[in-house]
């Protein structure tokens, strides 16, 4: 229930934001979970998920992110370098 909670807040913030959601805690917060899932998991688990349907509310945030490149931009600069490192360590880039 909490989850859904924090995505009824966090949809029109990424929305609404623009600019401001650049230094939003709640960009901050979601950006960190993704990394964080990166990290933990093994690279077994990613190569798993990589293929799999994406989850109604990341379908949502990949939209938004689509919709304004402001939020794109701000989420890419949090999350690009954890993940491509641990891409690489897996094999899934050169």
């Amino acid at each position: 229930m909490k989850k859904q909670v924090l995505w009824l807040a966090v949809v029109p913030a990424l929305l609404l934001g623009g600019a401001a959601i650049a230094q939003s805690p709640i960009l901050d917060e979601v950006a960190g979970k993704f990394v964080q899932t990166y990290q933990s998991s093994s690279c077994e688990e990613l190569w798993r998920k990589k293929g799999a349907p994406k989850p109604p509310r990341e379908q949502q945030a990949i939209q938004m992110m689509h919709e304004d490149p402001q939020i794109r931009a701000a989420f890419i600069d949090r999350v690009a370098a954890p993940i491509a490192n641990k891409m690489f360590e897996c094999g899934m880039i050169p």
